[in-house]
Parts: structure tokens; C-alpha cells; sequence
């Protein structure tokens, strides 16, 4: 085990990170000489939205490749609906079970963050949206909560463990303005040495009125200014938010960008996207609701077979122009127009199809794109 109360990954390779109930079930099965070939799915029967996003596939290929076993899945960054399976694993049940429970780990939380970014990104319109919250989450799972974040539409994050390639954004914490005696003083030394592609966005909120430190900050070379945790404020955010643009757009400093942070929930976005430049969010994509995925068996030796609320067999899901889905028997022929979105990634324990970061934020971004052309 880790130092830090974590799982390591070889522990999570071999299954060892799992319920109890699975290492029990392999014994007795094991015991009566019993290894059915079953197809397990993996579904949500009701999501927290309308819709969700498809993440943490990238770690159930790792976790299940070289094993006896046919796994089909959507691709990531694909949008799925209540009902729909979004992954099938096929195989002896004993060489399996004891993944089920890291699966559904990796599925559920990925997929909520992914599904939390792509509503808030929808929501954000042209606005810029920067993942902030791996400081809600373990340490340890920080390059999975940003790398979901990332597929999900997200413009930037802060943690410095996120995969190559993402954007790190972030400045200043209130703690650097504190170790200055003024505000001016902070500002004119993180403009010297901070590095020169580092944005001038200056923390804004530390001492006293926002308004007056936005205009300090805006005298000092700001390129932008960052107000932070509106919720510990006494008044009307709004109208902070209303005096600090007049008093910038008066003071000849037009172009020097509004930037809000700390506990931005859904309803912030709504309320200010109008005039902030762009939002940090924390909480409301790190702690985002996990999808309540299940993983079910459908068919045991090729026979279609489920357990009562579940739909027997196995299943194909069809996206029809418009952005419609339609999920029918494996075996029956596709709606005219239709494409399959369960595809093969894992072929008798060959990975054949890994997932692409920038394949599944594209996929993410195409649909919200459509989905906002759409009559409402």
C-alpha cells in the first residue's frame, strides 16, 4: 500500500482492490468447478442530468488488458443517456469478477467530473472555464479529476499533475499578497518574476474593497483581475461585480479582464456570464455527483439471461441523426442512418483501441456545440 493511504497500482492490477463478496464468489465457483462465459454491461438507470459523458475508459483498458476477455465500450467523451450500456465485458466469470468493483470506480467518478465539466462548459457560453478543484479531491487522484475536466470542455486546470498537454493556469493565492505589506507591492513583484507567459491576473480581494484593489492591480499592469470566494462576501456580488467593470471601463483600463472564483455553482454562471471574463471553478466539477453505474450480467453461455429489473441480452446503442439514441438487441440491424456506439477496444485480452484525449474532449465539444443549435 502507499504511504498516503493509497492503493498502489500493482494492487489495483491484480484485484486486489476490490469488495470482499467477489474474492468469495471466485472460491466458491472455483470450488464447484463453475466459470460460466458471461456478457456483463455496465449502465446507469438515472443520471444527475439529462445526459452525461462517458470517462475513465482510458483506466479500465489498462486495468483489463491482457486478461482472456472481449470488452466493448463507447468511446469516451461520448454522451449516453439512463439505460444505456456504455461498456461489455465478455469472458469466463471467474477471470473477471474481482475487476468489477475498480471498473465501476473508474467510470463512475470520471464520468461525473467529465459530465459536470461539459454542463458547466454548455452553461459558460464563450466564457473561459478553468477546473480549480483537485484541492477537493485526494492528491492522488488529481491527474484523473483534471484529465476529466479536460474531456469535459473545461479551458485550463491547476494542478501540475495533469497530463501533458492540458493547460495550467493559475496565479497568485491570497497568501503571496499577504507576505507584501500592500497589495500595489505584490502585484509589481509577481509582475517581475513571475515568468513572462505566466497572464498578469492579479488576486483582488485580499484586504479590502475589491474595487480598489482591482484598480491597484489595473495601475500595476493587470491583465486581468480575480475576485475569489464571493460566498464568504457580505452584499450583492452582483452589483461588486457591476462596480469594479464601471471603475475599470471609466479609469481607461477597458481591457483588463474580470475573473471569478470560489464556489461558482451553476447558478454563478448563469448569473454573472455577462460580465465576467471567465470562472474558476472548484467543488461543482471536482465533487461533482459520481454516475451510478451498475454492472449486470445479460447472457451466461450465450444465452440471454439478466436478473429481475434488468434487461436480458446483449445490446447495441445507435446514435440517429439529431443527436437521438436508440438502443436495440447486439444481433438486430441498426436504424436506417444509425451508428453503432459500442465499438471493440480489448479482443481476447489485446488492447486493439486506446482511447484519445483529444479524440473525447472533441467529441464532447461537438455535441454540446449541436446540442446548443438544437430547438429547446
Amino acid at each position: 500500500m502507499g504511504r498516503f493511504a493509497t492503493v498502489d497500482d500493482d494492487t489495483i492490477r491484480r484485484g486486489e482492490c476490490t469488495d470482499i463478496y467477489f474474492i468469495r464468489t471466485e472460491e466458491v465457483l472455483r470450488g464447484s468447478g463453475k466459470n460460466p462465459q458471461v456478457a456483463m454491461e455496465v449502465t446507469a438507470a438515472a443520471l444527475p442530468d439529462e445526459w452525461a459523458i462517458v470517462c475513465g475508459l482510458d483506466d479500465v483498458i489498462s486495468l483489463l488488458e491482457g486478461l482472456p476477455l472481449t470488452v466493448e465500450a463507447m468511446p469516451e467523451g461520448s454522451v449516453f443517456y439512463p439505460g444505456e450500456p456504455v461498456l461489455r465485458i465478455e469472458g469466463g466469470y471467474r477471470e473477471f469478477a474481482r475487476y468489477e468493483t475498480a471498473v465501476l470506480g473508474f467510470l463512475c467518478h470520471a464520468s461525473g467530473i467529465a459530465t459536470a465539466a461539459a454542463h458547466i462548459r454548455r452553461l459558460a457560453g464563450t466564457r473561459a472555464i478553468f477546473s480549480f478543484g483537485s484541492r477537493r479531491q485526494h492528491p492522488a487522484l488529481a491527474r484523473m479529476v483534471e484529465r476529466a475536466a479536460w474531456i469535459g470542455g473545461v479551458d485550463g486546470v491547476s494542478n501540475t499533475c495533469a497530463p501533458e498537454g492540458i493547460p495550467l493556469v493559475g496565479t497568485m493565492p491570497h497568501s503571496l499578497v499577504m507576505c507584501y505589506p500592500d497589495v500595489g507591492e505584490a502585484f509589481t513583484a509577481f509582475d517581475r518574476f513571475a515568468d513572462p507567459g505566466v497572464p498578469r491576473i492579479f488576486l483582488c480581494d485580499t484586504w479590502c474593497d475589491e474595487k480598489r484593489e482591482s484598480m491597484t492591480g489595473a495601475r500595476c499592469g493587470a491583465e486581468g483581475v480575480r475576485l475569489d470566494t464571493p460566498r464568504s462576501r457580505r452584499g450583492n456580488m452582483r452589483a461588486i461585480l457591476e462596480e469594479v467593470r464601471w471603475e475599470l471601463d471609466s479609469s481607461g483600463y477597458p481591457g483588463v479582464k474580470i475573473v471569478l472564483s470560489g464556489g461558482i455553482s451553476r447558478e454563478d454562471i448563469v448569473a454573472y456570464r455577462d460580465i465576467v471574463d471567465a470562472f474558476g471553478v472548484g467543488g461543482a466539477i471536482a465533487n461533482a455527483p459520481v454516475i451510478d453505474f451498475a454492472m449486470d450480467i445479460v447472457a451466461i453461455d450465450g444465452e440471454p439471461c439478466a436478473k429481475r429489473g434488468k434487461r436480458s441480452g446483449k445490446k447495441q446503442v445507435w446514435r440517429l441523426p439529431g443527436e437521438k439514441h436508440q438502443t436495440l438487441p447486439a444481433d438486430q440491424p441498426g436504424p436506417e442512418g444509425g451508428l453503432p456506439l459500442l465499438v471493440a477496444v480489448i479482443r481476447d485480452g489485446a488492447v486493439i483501441l486506446r482511447p484519445s484525449l483529444a479524440d473525447a474532449r472533441d467529441r464532447v465539444a461537438r455535441f454540446t456545440r449541436a446540442a446548443d443549435r438544437s430547438p429547446s
